[in-house]
């Protein structure tokens, strides 16, 4: 414990940044109201005639708006927390993942979107019955739905977390208004209401990590002395050149790796590639992988530059170790709350930043679940409906599934940093849908009986190396090196109990495979499936 007396303790100081003013209310307000009043337009004024309004905006829908839209829906709530706090703590590794993006644009815009473009499809696990069967079709499918009903509840958690650090309210008192204004605007509007939201919810997402990079480098002394303090500390770091699987950022998983993760959560995620076919031509659609992945790379430079100043202002008293932060991906906030104490207004802006990034992103999930349980759950096995009765499917889906992922927030809370469980579960669940779908594209030998046993089996294979990172992670067996802190100058009272070490490297091939890099699950799923369609192709 700090021996001056005078000193505040850290609970009072938690407690007294926690100021939110009418005027920070009424932003965050005016934000959640025009979203749903654009969703209210859209239902009821500019009216959808047809299901395929509701779902792909009548495949007619402008480039610029739709590239806003992918930005949004990728990035969500989990990036402008998650990102910020990855740099803070492993420094600058992770940016180089980007490369795999580049990776992903040329190979979307080479195969897959051609193909999907071509076929003129709703749900893109059409294509795995056109090309193997019903079974596969199912199977991709249902590995969307399980990721995406896991994926929804952190989307809905991440801004919960935020509000609770710069207002103390509970998280479970605002999760179900996120999901209540979500389900409002996507229920009545469809595609484009959710896609001109996006538009809104990325301009006040980018709008408020701009302002607070700014202030908070000018409160650091510029951007030299933020520079000098994570250079200091090693966090201004290139991938390690090892190909030990185990390494956090690996030149291995920042590379192949990122390239198949990126492939999973673009190029067969139902939730992005609805926007691409959305677009009437397939020239827009390929101007749009460009746009978007402007987009990314502009916002994973915001966000990672807002995690290296966060630690150049915090360089001398560390708020993960003395308890100021009560978790990882609260790092955010706190630096807003702490940074704009004098500005009225600004943690409003903030907030409605954060929840824009997860509205865009909750609404375009809770979108394309209703095309794919429409599409391919409904249609294939019971009455094909009117275009009413599809109408009243698709709104009723975005109901339950909103209601769904609510409940499943109670679950999530109890997880580790939401950044790398996202990234886990994208991992375990799209690797060895990608896999079905190059196998599909790429090797015409592989048959439906080939595919489902490499999908099944690489699944299973990625799920139990999953299983057993998160348990690992939960029980406090899993630590990385995270780079050095200090508390050395703080000016409040704090209880000094925490000791930065990192387990050793483990011996047991069940160590072994909890610690392997987060975007390397989906590169082995993919191997390994290909190696069981190899075995069963020619064993016929």
């Amino acid at each position: 414990m700090a021996e001056d007396n005078f000193k505040s303790d850290v609970a009072d100081v938690r407690f007294s940044l926690q100021r939110f003013t009418y005027v920070d209310y009424a932003v965050f307000i005016m934000m959640l109201t025009i979203c749903g009043l654009i969703g209210i337009y859209f239902g009821f004024v500019n009216k959808q005639k047809s299901t395929q309004d509701y779902l792909m905006g009548g495949r007619n829908m402008k480039l610029v708006p739709v590239c806003f839209s992918l930005v949004a829906s990728f990035i969500s709530g989990i990036s402008l927390l998650g990102t910020p706090t990855e740099l803070y703590l492993f420094g600058t590794a992770y940016v180089f993942s980007l490369f795999g993006a580049v990776a992903m644009s040329l190979i979307l815009g080479s195969t897959f979107l051609p193909v999907f473009h071509e076929l003129q499809i709703t749900s893109v696990y059409e294509y795995l019955e056109l090309r193997y069967d019903k079974r596969v079709r199912i199977f991709g499918s249902a590995i969307f739905s399980i990721y995406l009903m896991a994926w929804l509840p952190i989307v809905i958690y991440v801004p919960a977390l935020a509000f609770n650090q710069v207002t103390g309210f509970n998280i479970h008192i605002i999760s179900p208004i996120i999901c209540s204004v979500c389900i409002f605007y996507t229920s009545l509007g469809g595609l484009k209401a959710v896609v001109w939201t996006d538009v809104l919810q990325t301009i006040v997402m980018v709008s408020a990590m701009i302002l607070v990079i700014f202030k908070s480098t000018i409160i650091v002394g510029g951007i030299n002395e933020v520079l000098r303090r994570n250079w200091s500390t090693d966090r201004l770091a290139f991938p390690s050149l090892t190909f030990d699987l185990t390494e956090r950022h690996s030149i291995w998983s920042v590379s192949i790796g990122a390239t198949f993760y990126w492939i999973g959560n673009i190029a067969v995620n139902q939730s992005m590639m609805q926007r691409f076919l959305a677009l009437s031509e397939l020239k827009s659609a390929k101007r749009a992988i460009w746009g978007f992945l402007f987009g990314v790379f502009v916002i994973v430079f915001i966000c990672g530059y807002s995690g290296l100043v966060a630690y150049a202002k915090y360089y001398e008293c560390d708020p993960l170790d003395s308890k100021l932060a009560l978790a990882k991906d609260q790092l955010l906030p706190l630096l807003v709350m702490d940074v704009f104490n004098d500005w009225e207004g600004m943690p409003g802006i903030f907030i409605a930043g954060v929840f824009s990034a997860a509205l865009s992103s909750l609404s375009t999930g809770l979108n394309s679940m209703a095309a794919v349980v429409l599409e391919d759950f409904w249609k294939p096995f019971c009455k094909v409906p009117t275009p009413k009765q599809s109408q009243i499917i698709v709104r009723l889906v975005v109901i339950i599934l909103g209601c769904i992922c609510f409940g499943l927030v109670f679950v999530v809370e109890k997880l580790g940093s939401v950044l790398q469980l996202t990234m886990s579960l994208s991992s375990a669940s799209m690797g060895p849908l990608a896999g079905v779908f190059l196998m599909g594209l790429f090797f015409p030998f592989i048959d439906s009986t080939d595919a489902l046993c490499g999908g099944i089996i690489g699944l299973l294979s990625a799920w139990w190396v999953t299983a057993q990172s998160q348990f690992a992670i939960a029980k406090g067996l899993m630590k990385y090196n995270e780079k050095i802190r200090f508390t050395n100058n703080c000016s409040y009272t704090f209880k000094s109990a925490v000791v930065h070490a990192t387990e050793s490297r483990k011996e047991t091939i069940s160590a072994w495979t909890r610690n392997v890099d987060l975007t390397l699950y989906r590169k082995p799923s993919i191997d390994t499936m290909t190696l069981v369609d190899k075995h069963c192709t020619y064993n016929k």
